[in-house]
C-alpha cells in the first residue's frame, strides 16, 4: 500500500511514502478499523483522512464501499488523490475541509481517526451528535481517539501531538481529549450502542476504538 505514496520521479519527495510504511508497520489502527466496517456495506465518510490511508486499508481488505475523505490539509489531499490514482482505488474521493467550521453531508459509515483532540469539547459533542445523525440502520460509527483519562498513556499521547505539531505533520495542535463518560452520555441519548477496545498495540499511547452502531 505504501507504494502508492512514492514520489512520480526518483530523486521525488518519499515523505508520505515512509510515513505510510511506518505507520501501517507499526500502528493497529487499519486492521482495528477494517474489522469494525467489516460487515457493513454502507458508505463510509472519513473525516480528517490524512493522506487516505483507510481507502487503501479498506480496499486491501476486501471491504467494497464507496468512500469519501476530508481533511483540512490541502497538502494531503492532493497527495491522497494522486495515490488514490495511482493504487486504482474504485470510488474514493477527496476533498479539503475544515471541520471545525462544517461537516460535509452524508448517510452511512462514519470514521473519525486520531481527529478529536484538536476540538474544543462543547464541538466535541456537536460533531458526536452530528455525526450519529448520519448513521443508517447497518451503518457503523468508528472513532479512534485518545481519552482523557489520567494514565501515564494519556500524557505521552499529548506529548505526541504536539511533537507532530511541531514536526508540521500536523497543521494544529491538540485542544481537548475526549472523556469516555462523554462518548457513552451521547451514544446513550440517541439509542445507540457502543464499544470501547485498547487499539495501541506496541505504541506508548493511549489511542482507543470506539464503535457505535443503531440495533
Amino acid at each position: 500500500m505504501a507504494c502508492a505514496f512514492l514520489p512520480d520521479w526518483p530523486l521525488g519527495n518519499r515523505y508520505h511514502y515512509y510515513y505510510a510504511q511506518a505507520k501501517l508497520r507499526s500502528d493497529p489502527l487499519y486492521p482495528g478499523v477494517c474489522e469494525a466496517l467489516r460487515d457493513t456495506r454502507a458508505p463510509v465518510l472519513d473525516l480528517g483522512c490524512g493522506i487516505g490511508l483507510l481507502a487503501h486499508a479498506l480496499q486491501q481488505d476486501g471491504i467494497r464501499v464507496r468512500y469519501f475523505g476530508v481533511d483540512n490539509d490541502a497538502r494531503k489531499i492532493a497527495s491522497a488523490r494522486r495515490a488514490a490514482a495511482r493504487a486504482g482505488l474504485l470510488d474514493a474521493g477527496f476533498e479539503t475541509l475544515d471541520l471545525s467550521k462544517a461537516l460535509p453531508p452524508h448517510r452511512g459509515s462514519v470514521a473519525i481517526l486520531d481527529v478529536m483532540q484538536f476540538f474544543e469539547p462543547a464541538r466535541q459533542v456537536a460533531i458526536v451528535d452530528a455525526l450519529v445523525g448520519m448513521l443508517d440502520p447497518g451503518a457503523v460509527l468508528v472513532i479512534r481517539t485518545g481519552l482523557d483519562d489520567g494514565s501515564p498513556r494519556a500524557r505521552i499521547t499529548r506529548a505526541g501531538d504536539f511533537l507532530a505539531r511541531g514536526l508540521r505533520w500536523m497543521n494544529a495542535a491538540p485542544r481537548h481529549y475526549p472523556e469516555a463518560a462523554m462518548l457513552r452520555a451521547r451514544f446513550e441519548a440517541a439509542g445507540l450502542r457502543s464499544e470501547f477496545t485498547p487499539l495501541y498495540g506496541d505504541t506508548p499511547f493511549n489511542n482507543w476504538r470506539v464503535v457505535a452502531w443503531r440495533e
